[in-house]
């Protein structure tokens, strides 16, 4: 009797230590997911120094975004965050669902339309904050946090800009991994331009707008860091963006023309360059080297401007790039 006793009381011992056990598993588990949470809450909040110096702090995680420029709206949907994109600009037009989005204006943006969509978060730009003060520091009033972007003007200004929206989307992560991609890809463009020779290399016109008033880019522009991400040389040495002397251009005779207006002029501009005076003797014209190319890919400071750069390189290096 005492022996079936002894066994019994063991075997009470045993299962007691073994719920113990399943007990102190789960305990541990707890933690870990306790800790986890505590890990994903502490990214929130956050504060960011934004383009116009202003010190924003974001309690948490937004769930509803107003974008007021394009550039702005193609980066919140690269990083996946489209669904959460509540308005954005008149102009966004890309991607495709943006133009699901509700309009909130253009450059005058309609205050009142952005407060009725009660957004967590604002995503101005620096191109046009300064126009838009008074209209911005209303919707601070309102209790919602604005974040101006930065205008870049260079790719690593443009990474920035990325890491800045990234930072106040709770999608860090994500902006580093769209950065790295942006860099890789350009990186590739490189090694395959190094193996163009100086003798090789060619001089290149871009023309932004017809006439009757041309403009063209010089340096510090992103189609300056293009040619030279391309090894191609820009016929203009000016600073910024320029209005076109004719005859610089038909002096400086480039091997190649690319436009960026195509999508928004009634006439063709090759058939525009084609038909001018006096350009009919320059060797991009007479070669048929004239080549128009999508406008956003090659001025928006977002992730599409590595095709922007693919693009361009296709145009002047058609035998190179493929």
């Amino acid at each position: 009797m005492m022996k079936k006793f002894y066994s019994l009381f063991l075997a009470i011992l045993l299962v007691v230590g073994a719920l113990a056990g399943c007990g102190e598993g789960k305990t541990e588990n707890n933690n870990d997911n306790n800790e986890q949470s505590t890990a994903q809450e502490a990214a929130f909040p956050v504060t960011i120094k934004d383009a116009v110096d202003q010190e924003v702090v974001i309690e948490e995680k937004p769930e509803k975004i107003v974008s007021l420029m394009p550039s702005n709206t193609e980066i919140v949907f690269a990083l996946g965050l489209g669904d959460e994109l509540v308005g954005v600009s008149d102009y966004d037009n890309y991607p495709k669902e943006a133009a699901e989005k509700e309009k909130v204006g253009g450059m005058e943006f309609n205050v009142e339309k952005i407060i009725s969509l009660n957004p967590d978060v604002v995503l101005a730009h620096a191109s046009s904050a300064h126009n838009s003060t008074e209209g911005l520091q209303q919707i601070r009033d309102a209790g919602i946090d604005v974040v101006v972007v930065n205008d870049a003007t260079s790719f690593e200004d443009v990474y920035k800009g990325m890491e800045m929206i990234g930072q106040a989307t709770g999608a860090e992560t994500e902006a580093d991994k769209l950065v790295a991609d942006m860099k890789e890809k350009l990186a590739a463009i490189k090694d395959k331009a190094a193996a163009i020779s100086d003798s090789d290399q060619k001089s290149v016109y871009i023309e932004v707008s017809g006439e009757p008033s041309i403009f063209t880019t010089g340096t510090n522009t992103f189609m300056q860091e293009m040619l030279d991400t391309i090894n191609a040389k820009n016929i203009i040495s000016e600073e910024g963006w320029i209005q076109v002397d004719q005859e610089a251009v038909i002096a400086a005779n480039p091997d190649a023309i690319i436009t960026t207006y195509g999508a928004y002029s009634e006439t063709s501009p090759i058939d525009q360059i084609s038909s001018r005076k006096g350009w009919e003797e320059i060797k991009a014209v007479k070669e048929k080297q004239i080549v128009d190319v999508d406008s956003d890919m090659v001025t928006r400071s977002g992730p599409r401007l590595v095709e922007g750069v693919e693009a361009v390189a296709e145009a002047v290096y058609p035998d190179v790039f493929k």
